[in-house]
């Protein structure tokens, strides 16, 4: 395919009416799930959650989800309308941070291990570089690089279906790690970099992920 062409899809749904035609209304305990600020339901399951995933997109639409992660509690409440996620040193290419820079509106997805609901916070969010927040969320003497400051529109818990699907937490169904897919060796072949090998590559992905995760 090439360009931005969807020509490819045969039978699209073009509007939600269609769309409603196969799923129905929702019911009215999904309707009214949802909340606009941060009560101790949510303030505890952020409390517990070591992972999130956030997505944002640019002024043209385009999207991209990354990844948080620290020990649980990482992300630091403030009140019950604005959180803050710590920024701590990664690639460089700051996506998520462009992205908020030029569009401000977030979707997060916050997991515990071990439980298959999820939390989603759907909000406006914004890089602050302020010291008195981010010492709240120093490691080992180490200040976050940024803070990503969220303001809460949206709150309601996700039901387990996907996880209960992909037995995302059932050991017996994980691969075995020979066979996992190798990081860098994908790395190594999409970046085709001369001078470069894929044991290199991997040597450089484990000291940046033991000397630089703060």
């Amino acid at each position: 395919m090439e360009g931005n062409s969807l020509n490819f899809f045969q039978e699209t749904i073009e509007t939600e009416e269609a769309l409603r035609l196969f799923t129905g209304e929702p019911s009215d305990l999904v309707k009214s799930k949802v909340i606009n600020h941060i009560d101790h339901h949510v303030k505890n399951f952020i409390a517990k959650s070591p992972f999130l995933m956030i997505s944002t997109s640019d002024t043209n639409g385009l999207c991209d989800v990354s990844p948080r992660g620290d020990a649980s509690g990482f992300v630091h409440i403030l009140d019950e309308k604005h959180f803050v996620i710590p920024e701590r040193p990664g690639n460089k290419r700051v996506d998520t941070l462009r992205n908020i820079i030029a569009n401000p509106q977030v979707g997060l997805l916050f997991i515990i291990p071990g439980l298959e609901e999820t939390l989603r916070i759907n909000g406006k969010a914004c890089v602050t570089k302020d010291e008195k927040i981010l010492k709240e969320m120093s490691v080992n003497g180490k200040l976050p690089l940024f803070g990503i400051g969220v303001e809460v529109e949206e709150c309601f818990i996700h039901c387990a279906k996907a996880f209960k699907r992909s037995k995302l937490w059932d050991v017996s169904s994980w691969e075995e790690r020979d066979l996992l897919p190798s990081a860098a060796q994908i790395l190594f072949d999409h970046a085709k970099l001369p001078q470069t090998t894929a044991e290199n590559i991997k040597e450089r992905l484990q000291n940046s992920y033991l000397n630089q995760l703060y």
